[in-house]
């Protein structure tokens, strides 16, 4: 009962803060309900990126690959930084200045109407047949785990799963769909607190467990009884998934993450938010330095579940962090850590929904069925189009069951299918001002086939990491971008025009905190490499 009794009244309290600091917001017009009202600040922003970025599909997906591997699953994290500081110094200052609030929108003024709804598309199929459904999935599978409630229910694990995702689904959707951005990005500042709180005591309970009771013991026994070279972070050129290569850190990883951190939606709309460009540019850095810690609260659990369960859990590796967590952390604090996953898990969820429901009001909605709809109509249509689109995730979510190199690997290779094409639209509308609207059509028709085809060739498919993949197709759609606007040019030059949305000075301390978080980043690598720990034998 204890248990029950906190996980509903930190989840209460979430739910209570979040209305109270929206209460008095206009929710009827379009900059309110889909930006916050261009009013979040730094930290905020800060918050809801990284509880945006973090769920149960990392806890979950990336322990689970470290338990497998060893700490290279860290990459996703730790790299992310220096994408985070380029979303802040060339991303942001083009984005704000045009005043938009979807990607697609930026990509309708430098090309055309066209390539909008096809890159708007590419990202609602992408969230409702992958994200969406991974995060509800990755959640409840967590819960199960930790909690047995299969067992408990007498139900079987399907099942239970099921009724999981659509407990989860229904109040995310609350969160997205009635209580616009402002709502998810509060909720997300309070839940990252706790999720850092929860989080490290994963670890630290598990370090004093084996210690007896002592922490520093504890940690001698870690180190000195898991192989040394788990906790190396560099792997292989050759290695296959889950494992990451390390040339791919400099090209695959660096574009994907470029990506996911700088034209990715559900990301972007957050830091599109912000009061000024040093507002949006402090969330962003601020988020870099987040992006280290995780790290050592995420991927080590997966070197600690190694530590006390072995090789045993090699046939189901994403049960390494709920199979920790409901062995280490004492009942008491069981309700207050489930409520912790529990806002974790609605954060990615409640922002990725919020996310799409702006793409599709904005972006088809309006321009194609109702030009003439004002905003406060436009609202209702988009929590319309949420509820439906949340009853679909739910539908299709406890069907993602224990894809073949883990959940958090499946997720990233799924995004490989557009998300190369679309940063490099961005990108060469951002640096060239003569290619055409027909060149990102052609660039993304010929990236679908060509990164189809690499899974289907069995010497492709299962001999070479979809990094490697990425790395070589992101070239091959820069190269496909210029060369048709060599061929065939726009009749005059791009000019990006300040609309006057925000003020567009930065941020006072950007570069020097931006120079202070690579050289951390590179800290982390040192600490997990031949060089650190995966030297200790």
């Amino acid at each position: 009962m204890f248990i029950i009794l906190t996980f509903v009244g930190f989840t209460a309290l979430v739910a209570f803060i979040s209305w109270y600091r929206t209460r008095n917001d206009n929710l009827d017009t379009q900059e309110g309900y889909f930006l916050a009202g261009r009013g979040l600040s730094g930290l905020v922003i800060a918050g809801s990126l990284e509880l945006t970025n973090l769920s149960t599909e990392q806890l979950v997906g990336q322990s689970g690959q470290s338990y497998a591997t060893n700490m290279g699953a860290m990459n996703w994290s730790v790299s992310a930084s220096f994408a985070l500081l380029c979303l802040a110094m060339v991303f942001l200052p083009r984005y704000l200045k045009a005043g938009i609030t979807t990607i697609p929108e930026f990509l309708e003024q430098r090309y055309d109407t066209t390539v909008k709804r096809i890159i708007s598309f590419l990202f609602l199929l992408g969230y409702l047949l992958t994200y969406l459904p991974t995060v509800l999935y990755s959640g409840a599978l967590a819960f199960n785990r930790i909690f047995a409630l299969d067992e408990l229910l007498g139900l079987s694990q399907f099942t239970t799963i099921a009724l999981l995702c659509f407990g989860i689904g229904l109040i995310g959707a609350i969160y997205a769909i009635f209580g616009g951005l402002k709502a998810v990005a509060v909720s997300d500042t309070i839940n990252g607190i706790g999720l850092l709180v929860g989080g490290f005591l994963v670890p630290i309970l598990a370090v004093c467990m084996l210690g007896g009771g002592n922490f520093f013991a504890g940690l001698g026994d870690f180190v000195r009884n898991v192989p040394a070279e788990k906790f190396n972070s560099i792997n292989p050129a050759n290695a296959l998934p889950p494992m990451v290569p390390w040339p791919v850190l400099f090209l695959g990883m660096t574009f994907n993450n470029l990506f996911y951190w700088c034209t990715n939606q559900s990301i972007i709309q957050r830091a599109l938010a912000g009061k000024s460009l040093a507002h949006s540019q402090k969330g962003a850095i601020f988020t870099g330095f987040l992006k280290l810690v995780d790290p050592f609260f995420i991927t080590i659990c997966g070197l600690l579940a190694y530590r006390f369960f072995g090789d045993s859990l090699m046939g189901n590796t994403d049960a390494a962090y709920p199979m920790l967590v409901a062995r280490v952390i004492p009942k008491a604090l069981l309700g207050f850590f489930a409520a912790v996953l529990f806002g974790a898990i609605l954060s990615s969820f409640n922002s990725a929904l919020n996310s799409c429901v702006t793409l599709y009001t904005l972006d088809f909605h309006r321009p194609m069925f109702n030009k003439t709809c004002d905003d406060k109509h436009l609202v209702k249509v988009g929590q319309r189009f949420g509820t439906v689109l949340a009853a679909i995730a739910i539908v299709v979510a406890p069907f993602v069951i224990n894809a073949p190199s883990g959940l958090y690997d499946f997720l990233q290779d799924c995004f490989g299918f557009y998300s190369m094409p679309i940063l490099a639209t961005v990108l060469c509308g951002f640096y060239s001002k003569r290619i055409p609207a027909i060149a990102p059509k052609i660039t993304l028709i010929s990236h679908v086939v060509l990164y189809g085809l690499s899974h289907l060739l069995p010497f492709i498919g299962i001999n070479v990491h979809y990094l490697w993949v990425l790395s070589v197709l992101f070239i091959v759609d820069m190269l496909i971008m210029v060369a048709v606007g060599k061929w065939k040019p726009r009749d005059t030059d791009f000019i990006l025009k300040d609309v006057g949305a925000v003020d567009l000075t930065p941020w006072k301390y950007a570069k020097p905190a931006c120079v202070l978080c690579f050289v951390c980043m590179l800290g982390v690598y040192w600490l997990f490499s031949p060089l650190g720990l995966a030297s200790m034998i």
